[in-house]
Parts: structure tokens; sequence; C-alpha cells
């Protein structure tokens, strides 16, 4: 019996030898012929065990959370697409983590088996520090990498370009989000960094040899047609099908029973504690003018057949951006941001002009991506784009980041007035008030039904004297209440 235990397990170590050459590990075992006679209990144990190590995987690797960008150092894991045991493949979608600026999804660099989550729902993920061990597939290349961060705005087609040359390029995700910002592929760029990696330099080099200068934004290129759905920035609410009716968006508040409830603050309501501390270092400077609307209002009512047709919602939104945008080519210090020490002032070739959003995730403020070069019915299809992701919940870093002034619906909501609070680094933002139906007098004394909205500006009076924050004012309520008059500077 010994000697059947010796032959069995002989066999079974050159084998193992073989399997081990074959993946390219050095043995240094000696192997020496013996005579095998085994019975069928110990055909079957070597059977297993040699399935066994036919089995064999790669190394198990920490995948760790990377670097968001923005300064962002922790996240909440707000939910998981995987667990222990399953099998991802690279660009499967890990995890749904959300900052304080924006809700990003985590996808897997690596093609192997998920082996242990490091975080349950709903706490915090620190950047740096493992998110999940991965066993790693034997025949796969283990590249220590940072993870992909991708949010909803990424289109799918991001992931694929990069591999259709036979090569992943390496890059961070502030990379990555720059590069898609300017509409270049990673894979047409050569990184000189560790590794052939992506830095952000070779971007703005990749960009000054295309144009000769670094260029803003681009704008996006492909708008799907999205379901019509009620509207944040509407005046009025359309009636939609229950099935495509979204739910109202209400903040989340504890519900009390009679103790005193302590929660932290994180997310959202965390970063709004951060913005507005540093907001109250700016000296603001306000001003409150009405809008005479009644032409824009009969205007819209031509255009919003039209703009259904095509399966876009037309609310007032759009011409009160594009206004402002015309307005901030003749006032580019409004569009303008100051460094800490307000030393310098960097003057912003890109209107990213924001909108205050009321959402169930609390304020955000996506904002709409180079206005001054898009049409009223372009931004139209934006805002429809950005409104369907806020009530989704799905708006991204590249919706959140970027903005160089902003207008706040507060009238979408019922108020009239505000004292609208700057968003640094910007230095300027507006207060749009609800409309009203009021009388008023035409030029021949006659009382008159006129559609009036009170509009109020905030700016940073460091730079920003009130002289020309009123004249920026002016030339964007004569946009609003003679709306011909866009045409002749509409490009």
């Amino acid at each position: 019996m010994a000697a059947v235990t010796r032959g069995s397990f002989s066999l079974l170590r050159r084998m193992l030898s073989h399997q081990y050459h074959h993946r390219g590990f050095r043995s240094d075992w000696t192997l020496k012929p013996h005579v095998f006679r085994c019975d069928t209990k110990l055909q079957l144990l070597s059977s297993r065990l040699l399935h066994t190590a036919m089995m064999f995987r790669g190394p198990i690797v920490q995948f760790k959370l990377s670097d968001i960008g923005e300064g962002i150092m922790e996240v909440t894991v707000k939910e998981w697409y995987v667990k222990e045991g399953d099998k991802v493949s690279q660009f499967d979608s890990i995890c749904e983590v959300q900052s304080d600026k924006a809700s990003v999804t985590i996808t897997s660099r690596y093609d192997g088996i998920i082996k242990k989550l490091y975080y349950d729902v709903d706490t915090t993920a620190l950047v740096g520090k493992p998110l999940v061990d991965i066993e790693t597939e034997s025949s796969s290349e283990v590249i220590q990498e940072e993870d992909v961060v991708e949010t909803p705005a990424m289109a799918r087609e991001e992931h694929t370009h990069q591999e259709i040359k036979g090569h992943k390029t390496q890059a961070t995700p502030a990379v990555r989000r720059l590069a898609m910002e300017n509409n270049i592929k990673l894979s047409e760029v050569v990184g000189t960094g560790k590794d052939g990696r992506i830095l952000k330099e070779d971007i703005l080099n990749f960009l000054a040899k295309q144009t000769g200068a670094i260029l803003p934004p681009a704008p996006f290129q492909e708008i799907q047609t999205p379901v019509p759905a009620p509207s944040l920035f509407a005046a009025e609410p359309v009636s939609t099908p229950a099935a495509t009716q979204p739910s109202p968006a209400t903040p989340k508040w504890p519900v009390f029973t009679g103790k005193d409830v302590t929660a932290p603050l994180k997310g959202f309501s965390k970063a709004m504690v951060r913005t507005m501390t540093a907001a109250l270092k700016i000296p603001h400077f306000g001003y409150c003018d009405d809008v005479d609307l009644s032409q824009l209002v009969a205007l819209r009512a031509e255009l919003r057949s039209v703009a259904e047709s095509r399966g876009i919602k037309l609310s007032f939104m759009p011409f009160f951006i594009k206004a402002a945008s015309l307005g901030l080519l003749q006032f580019p210090v409004l569009n303008a941001s100051v460094d800490e020490a307000c030393q310098n002032i960097t003057y912003k070739v890109s209107h990213n002009i924001g909108l205050a959003m009321d959402t169930s995730q609390g304020l955000l403020v996506p904002n709409v991506k180079n206005v001054q070069l898009l049409s009223v019915f372009e931004i139209a299809q934006e805002l429809n784009r950005l409104q369907m992701l806020g009530v989704s919940g799905q708006l991204g870093t590249a919706e959140l980041s970027g903005g160089t002034f902003t207008l706040s619906n507060i009238g979408s909501i019922g108020g009239t007035y505000a004292k609208p609070v700057i968003l640094p680094p910007e230095v300027a933002i507006g207060a749009l008030g609800k409309i009203q139906v009021l009388p008023r007098f035409n030029d021949g004394g006659q009382v008159i039904r006129a559609h009036i909205m009170n509009v109020s500006w905030s700016a940073d009076h460091r730079i920003i004297d009130g002289a020309t924050m009123c004249r920026f004012s002016n030339l964007w309520r004569e946009y609003l209440e003679n709306p011909a008059k866009m045409v002749l500077d509409l490009k």
C-alpha cells in the first residue's frame, strides 16, 4: 500500500511540475520513475488534486479607490454591483460611490473573481485605500494602475475606442475627464509618464499641436432624445403618462419620533458647508430688476409645438441662458474667476452656465457647457438631458464641474425675490423669480396685462462694480423683452 501511495503522488508531482513549467515557474523537484499502482480511491484523489492544480489562478490584487479629482479624499459607497465570488471583466461596474460633488461609477481594471468587499453600503471609503480584492486570471496581465472612474455622462464608447489598437491606455480619472471634455481619444495621445501613462501635460500638448492653443471643452456631439418628463426649469407642469412620471424631488429628512437625532453631514450637504464657507469670504453686491416677458411668452407659445415635435420640451430657461451668454460676450468680467489671494483674474472663454436644480439629493448645480456655441434649441436639448439625470440621481462630475456663471430658477418652486450666494470660483450669479401676470401701463398710458419676472443678481464686489452689473442686467433684459433682437447676435 505504501508503494501504491508513493507511485500515485509521484505521478501527481510530475503533472504539477509540468503545469508549473508551462506557466513560467521554475521547479527544482527531482523526478524519478516509479511503478504506478493504485486503487480507485487514490485515482479519484489524484484526479481531484490535479483538477485543482489546473484551476490555478493569478495573484490577488488589492483594487484601490483612485483619486477622483477635485480634491476629494473620501466617498460614500451607495451601491455594490458585485458580491464576493462574482466573476468580473475589465470595465465591468463594481460599485457606485457618491462624493460631495457627484455620484460616480467605479469599474474594474482586471479580469478575475471578487474575493473581498472592504466596505458596506452607506459607509465611507477613503481614496487610496483598498476597495475590493480581485483574484486575477492567471493568463491576464496585471497592470498596477488606478481604477477607472466612470460618470454617467461618459459614453460607453469612451472605453471602446481605447482598446481599438490592441493596447490599454493608462491615465488617471482627472486626465480622462480632461480628454473627454476636449473630445480627445486617449488612444491617439502619446503618454510620457511611467510605462506610457498619459499625463495632463500630454493632453495639453496634444491640444496645442492640433489647434495652436488650448481649446475650451467641446460641446456634446450627440444627444439622445429623452422621454418627455416634468422639467424642473418649466414655468408650468406638463402631463405625462403614468409610466414615465417621475416621483417629485423631495429631500430625505429624518423622521422624528420624540427624540433628538444627530446625523453626520456627508455627501452634497458636506459640500454645501465647504462652498458656503468659502462664499462668506466674497463681498457680495446685490442688484434687482423687473423684466417684462410678454413678447417672450408669445414667442415660446409659437415654438413650443415645434420643439415638442422634435421630442424636446421648450421652457423659458434656454432663452434666459442664451441671453446671459450674449451678455457675457459684452461683459467678460462676469464670466471670470480670481485666485485665492485675489491677485490675478482669469477670463473664461467658455460660457459654462450652471442651473441650480432642486433634486431628491439636495441642491445641485449642473451646467450647460459652451453656451456661446449653442443655439436655443440645443440648449433646450441639454437642459432636458440634465433634468432627466437629475430626476434619476445620475448627475456626474462632468455635469457638475467647470461652471463659470450661474442662474438659479427659484421661480420654479414659487419664489419671487432672492439673495443668491455666489458659488466660488465664479464671480456672479442670478436668481430668477416666478413669472406673474401684473398690470402695467403701455406707451399710450393704458393699463395692460404684462408677464413680469423679478431677477436678483449677486456679484463679487472685489472685481465687479455696480455699474457693470447694472449694464449687464439691462442688456440681458433687453434681449428677453425684445427676443427678435437676439436673432441679430446669435451665432
